[in-house]
């Protein structure tokens, strides 16, 4: 038997007759070999890797963006591919410029996308096939994948007054990723005000840093400034332990004396007590999409741009309740 005829066989590229592709596979199992995943990546020009690059306004990941990654190495899996995971912004330009001009991977998803990101660019000269999650301002014909943060915010709201509550805060994102430019952070900030104008409702809004401590002194700080707030909207998951505390802390009940609603990952919504009423953000949804995106633009170059702006329901669990009058 050939070494052509072999080598057909393994990669697909021509067909081989049954009996001969079975006796190759028995000679196979038989000396236990393995495909050299460099040699077949040079011999195809790609790398077989897709580069996933994280947040650059963020020194720690949320438990949905741990999730996305996770998800995003297992699709990347079914399609026999590696992810190289790189950091950008503030020390870290020269691994970001690396993924960019090095050719180390065959394409790249890129995190937590600022309204004016300065690493889009860059990646639309190069040429290397690219999607992000969220998208720019002016995004044009490109590949993303984004939930609509500010419609589930407005529909929070309008939950809330149709609740009958008149005083309504929105705990966002923190103040160095609203600086930022950090495009859930603004686009939930112009939904909650939007929403709340139109409901003719007192709306107030709060930067909270990404950690349960600041969930505790943001609540602190509502209360403090705002104490006919009865109801809030939140964006912040890593901040609602701190909140959950603060709460018992101040002698409330959720929902008799405050309701909470937001846009949470499920398993932490499922998690708080009583359990939140939340638009669900569907981190595992989000990463295969975007992973099978990026597969589609390497596989064929031609492709027209698409993307996907996700609007998943809200459950309706146990957090909200009419304002006690």
């Amino acid at each position: 038997m050939s070494r052509s005829t072999v080598s057909y066989a393994l990669s697909g590229k021509r067909p081989v007759s049954a009996a001969t592709a079975r006796r190759i596979n028995e000679v196979i199992a038989e000396l236990g070999y393995r495909p050299n995943a460099s040699a077949r990546a040079l011999a195809e020009g790609r790398t077989r890797t897709l580069g996933l690059v994280i947040p650059p306004a963020s020194r720690r990941l949320t438990n949905v963006q741990l999730g996305f990654v996770a998800t995003v190495v297992e699709a990347a899996a079914t399609h026999d591919l590696d992810v190289l995971l790189s950091p950008s912004g503030g020390d870290h330009d020269r691994s970001f410029e690396r993924i960019v001009t090095g050719r180390r991977v065959d394409g790249v998803i890129l995190m937590e996308i600022l309204l004016e990101d300065p690493r889009v660019a860059p990646l639309a000269n190069s040429a290397l096939p690219f999607v992000t999650i969220g998208h720019v301002e002016h995004p044009g014909p490109s590949w993303w994948v984004d939930v609509d943060y500010a419609a589930l915010v407005r529909r929070c709201v309008h939950h809330l007054a149709d609740l009958g509550h008149q005083h309504v805060v929105l705990i966002n994102r923190s103040a160095e990723l609203v600086a930022a430019g950090y495009g859930p952070a603004l686009r939930s900030t112009a939904g909650f005000q939007d929403s709340a104008e139109a409901r003719n409702l007192s709306g107030h809004v709060v930067c909270c840093a990404d950690e349960p401590a600041a969930g505790r002194e943001c609540f602190e700080e509502i209360r403090t400034r705002w104490p006919q707030v009865t109801a809030a909207v939140t964006i912040n998951e890593a901040a609602l332990p701190g909140l959950q505390r603060a709460l018992h802390h101040a002698g409330l009940a959720v929902p008799r004396d405050f309701s909470i609603t937001g846009v949470i990952a499920n398993g932490l919504a499922e998690d708080f007590h009583p359990p939140l009423t939340a638009a669900d953000v569907p981190a595992e949804e989000m990463a295969r999409l975007a992973v099978d995106l990026l597969v589609e633009q390497i596989v064929n170059p031609d492709a027209t741009a698409r993307h996907a702006l996700l609007e998943p329901a809200i459950s309706l669990r146990s957090s909200t309740g009419a304002r006690l009058r």
